[in-house]
């Protein structure tokens, strides 16, 4: 699953496949001071430096020429506090590690996104989130973090200490420093109910915002070239707990979602005629079912099918005619589109470059399959989700730049001021930053 670099100056692979590197050097430190020691290592040979999880960001945000810090030693839980209910952890942990090692402790995230391959540091820093009503991003969760700056120093941050920069490092973008440790919040482990069910997209766009307001976290998938969507449910339950059976698990969610789905896949690549009438038969594989389980469990799903994705947060009033213009283009497009449009919510936070800061966003996903060119599709989608003022997703496919940014985040110039003093030489650099944030 994640992206590995073959023999000493490998090729460094993102897990879309979509983004290679060949850094002049790859370090794994196994402690923060071994971290430290490698930035000012770095600093002295005039090299740039960037951490890498497991790759899967769609852009080359984590790509480099430089050194290459890999964390996967820096992993497990440092301390775990019950009095203040808060969790820290090591920046290179996935995201699966951490979910399992709190259910044992009989502790939860209160929100995740929908894979839990990536690392918690990787997850935080590109902004992933899931869908809420109430409860937003995984960054939004975060109590305070440890970073090592660009001169080899370790900052801790939270809202009493350097309350300025823990406002934007916890969806950093790998610009401020290198994030060693976070501490989340956490709360008691509790039961989701899940509610699965098809639904039309009209019907799904006329009650939208009903659907919201009656759940805790809402989202669906819409089948293009469908008017068929799947909608899902998550409710906080007294139980009792009802997990999907095994056999019935393995079926919905490994056989038809990645197995029959990764081979409709595959004839839609080849034959690209078929896949309106591959939608209609996916739009219907799933039926209704409902279950309730732990939130881990509940949240996230196996991802086996490779995909290259863009995903953009608009203002929350705007989704139902974004993706009725969306729809339309679809349609009179010609494009064939194989892989559902994921849609989901969050609410305000006041992280300085979250997608959802200072305003409740709904997010819009379009997703090709790996190997299929994308780039027609995802710029006519761009078009529609900029129109309506969208931010993308900062580890997904987008052609935007510092100036557009600049106009969609009211904060921007906080972001980049305070750049310039943590990393006045760049040392974080890279193009990607270099578009996005300017030089």
């Amino acid at each position: 699953m994640s992206s590995t670099a073959n023999g000493k100056n490998g090729t460094w692979r993102n897990w879309g496949g979509n983004v290679s590197a060949r850094p002049a050097r790859e370090v794994t430190p196994a402690s923060v001071d071994e971290l430290a020691a490698a930035v000012r290592r770095a600093a002295e040979d005039g090299l740039t430096v960037k951490a890498v999880g497991t790759g899967h960001s769609f852009t080359s945000i984590a790509a480099t020429d430089g050194v290459l810090i890999r964390p996967q030693l820096l992993t497990g839980l440092r301390r775990i506090d019950r009095e203040n209910m808060t969790v820290t952890v090591e920046a290179g942990t996935p995201l699966k590690r951490l979910n399992m090692a709190l259910a044992r402790e009989g502790l939860s995230l209160t929100n995740m996104g929908d894979i839990m391959e990536q690392t918690v540091s990787g997850a935080t820093s590109t902004g992933t989130h899931g869908t809420g009503r109430d409860s937003g991003s995984i960054a939004a969760q975060i109590k305070a973090l440890e970073l090592v700056t660009a001169d080899g120093s370790v900052l801790t941050c939270s809202e009493k200490e350097n309350p300025e920069v823990f406002a934007a490092a916890r969806i950093g973008l790998g610009a401020l420093g290198i994030v060693t440790a976070i501490t989340f919040a956490v709360e008691p482990v509790f039961l989701l109910t899940a509610r699965e069910e098809p639904m039309p997209f009209d019907r799904v766009l006329a009650d939208f915002e009903e659907l919201w307001a009656e759940n805790e976290h809402f989202e669906f998938y819409w089948f293009p070239h469908t008017g068929n969507t799947n909608t899902k449910r998550n409710n906080r339950s007294a139980g009792p707990e009802k997990p999907v059976p095994q056999l019935q698990g393995w079926f919905e969610d490994e056989f038809l979602s990645n197995g029959v789905f990764q081979v409709a896949n595959w004839v839609g690549r080849a034959v690209p005629a078929t896949i309106p009438a591959i939608a209609q038969i996916s739009s219907k594989a799933l039926s209704a079912r409902t279950y309730t389980d732990i939130p881990y469990k509940v949240f996230t799903s196996p991802r086996r099918v490779r995909f290259v994705e863009m995903e953009y947060a608009v203002p929350r009033a705007a989704v139902v005619p974004a993706l009725r213009e969306l729809k339309a283009m679809v349609d009179r497009s010609g494009l064939r589109v194989s892989f559902p449009v994921e849609v989901r919510t969050a609410p305000a936070d006041d992280i300085t470059l979250s997608t959802a800061s200072g305003r409740d966003s709904a997010y819009i996903a379009v997703h090709m399959f790996q190997g299929t060119p994308y780039q027609r599709y995802f710029t006519a989608a761009e078009r529609i989700f900029t129109a309506h003022e969208g931010r993308p997703h900062w580890g997904k496919i987008h052609t935007r730049d510092a100036e557009y940014f600049s106009r969609v985040y009211p904060r921007f110039g906080e972001f980049t001021a305070l750049r310039d003093r943590l990393d006045p030489d760049r040392r974080f650099q890279n193009d990607y930053l270099r578009r996005v944030l300017g030089a």
